[in-house]
């Protein structure tokens, strides 16, 4: 079927679903395939449930006229959402890219640009290759501003995300030791974060940078439009005025104001800055900037501040790798409390360096005097260490359960697949 005339349908029926069990009454369902599931299986069902009709691209045992059939379903999805992309001529989109902190700037600059713009955003972390055309199909004809947020874990993935997301502007929150198995180092991870600064180069589109970063310099050469942010020397200027519990962050340029973050750890500064830039170049009031900044609490246990009882816990589980662990753990190693408490999980997809990374955490671990630190999963069962160790965080929710600890910090860190933030159910 031509793209054209599935298009009209989808005009007709704009809720779209991969999965049955969250089908409704005239939605569209898309078959899709992976290692582990086959969508076309469940074809019948998703009409019996309502839906308008079914896309897939295998035979089915049943003849309807709501079975619509196509070469690849997963590539009919991203042909649809580009030209659905292609609707919105006259408005931009913004792409979110790198190995730290994409979601929380996303979430961030959503909350500023909304202040006065009907924005559209990745919603969660839908930022795959099925996320991306699946949230750019959410945008509606009223949108002014869409942010896309983007994932890679190796190269020529952000490349064909810009295929059909096609960004008019595009930020990348920084390069850090994220996915090397994938990307093959840090050059890799560079080059292909880069993808992105490569397709506004090629595009004339306008990159947002952190200008305390000398590679993202380096990386946007040859970008005509460039507005920068960073701690001096840029278009927006700020810097972090108390960072004990939350962060405090004070604009010297773009705007003069003092932002009291809900967010912990000073690293979540560029991540405030660069909402702050994209609020000054699209020209947002300065108060709104101030007001949605300081409105936005954190969770998907991402930099979460939890009081429970006497303790306090950061619950920062959503996900890790060497570099956000680091400036983790050096955050949590300045807060003034006396009992300070670590759990911590394995870090995923480092490939050969994976041993000498999870050491190089442990290394960081031994410059501090800790209460006590209990580690998860992964590689860090393969270092050597004084620290106690539990195969899954089941476990260490037990000895945690046990201990019954009071006036306590506590750090809860650890890669998506480790599920730290089990040790709190």
């Amino acid at each position: 079927m031509q793209i054209e005339r599935l298009y009209n349908i989808y005009l007709q029926h704009s809720s779209i679903q991969t999965d049955t069990r969250k089908i409704k009454k005239d939605d569209l369902f898309f078959a899709l395939k992976g290692h582990n599931f086959n969508g076309n299986l469940f074809a019948q069902q998703a009409i019996d449930l309502g839906a308008a009709f079914a896309i897939v691209d295998e035979e089915v045992n049943f003849i309807s006229d709501k079975i619509i059939k196509v070469d690849d379903v997963l590539q009919t999805l991203q042909a649809l959402a580009k030209h659905h992309r292609e609707q919105f001529a006259t408005i931009p989109f913004i792409a979110i890219t790198g190995s730290n902190g994409k979601t929380t700037t996303k979430e961030l600059i959503h909350q500023v640009l909304s202040t006065t713009y009907k924005t559209y955003t990745t919603e969660g972390n839908l930022n795959n290759h099925i996320g991306i055309p699946l949230t750019i199909l959410k945008i509606k004809a009223d949108a002014q501003i869409a942010i896309i947020e983007m994932g890679a874990n190796h190269q020529k993935e952000i490349e064909g995300y810009c295929i059909y997301t096609q960004p008019t502007h595009g930020l990348i929150t920084n390069c850090g030791k994220a996915h090397l198995e994938g990307f093959g180092g840090v050059d890799g991870i560079k080059k292909g974060k880069g993808e992105l600064f490569d397709y506004l180069r090629a595009t004339n589109g306008t990159a947002l940078i952190m200008n305390d970063y000398d590679y993202l310099i380096e990386m946007s050469k040859g970008i005509d439009t460039i507005f920068t942010y960073g701690t001096s020397n840029a278009d927006v200027v700020g810097n972090v005025a108390v960072d004990d519990t939350f962060l405090q962050v004070t604009l010297s340029k773009g705007i003069t104001e003092t932002i009291n973050t809900q967010l912990v750890g000073n690293y979540n500064l560029p991540n405030v800055l660069a909402a702050v830039a994209l609020g000054v170049y699209f020209k947002v009031d300065a108060t709104k900037i101030k007001t949605a900044l300081e409105n936005y609490a954190p969770s998907n246990s991402r930099s979460q501040l939890i009081k429970k009882d006497s303790n306090t816990i950061i619950l920062d589980a959503y996900n890790a790798n060497p570099s956000s662990m680091k400036l983790a753990i050096e955050n949590f190693a300045k807060i003034d409390a006396n009992n300070k408490v670590l759990l911590l999980g394995g870090m995923m997809e480092l490939g050969d360096e994976s041993i000498a990374e999870h050491q190089y955490i442990l290394d960081l671990l031994n410059k501090y005097t800790w209460q006590n630190v209990v580690l998860v999963g992964g590689d860090f069962k393969k270092t050597t260490h004084p620290y106690i160790y539990f195969d899954n965080a089941i476990n260490a929710k037990e000895w945690l359960q046990n201990k019954a600890f009071t006036n306590t910090y506590f750090l809860i860190k650890g890669s998506r697949s480790m599920q730290m933030e089990k040790v709190l159910e």
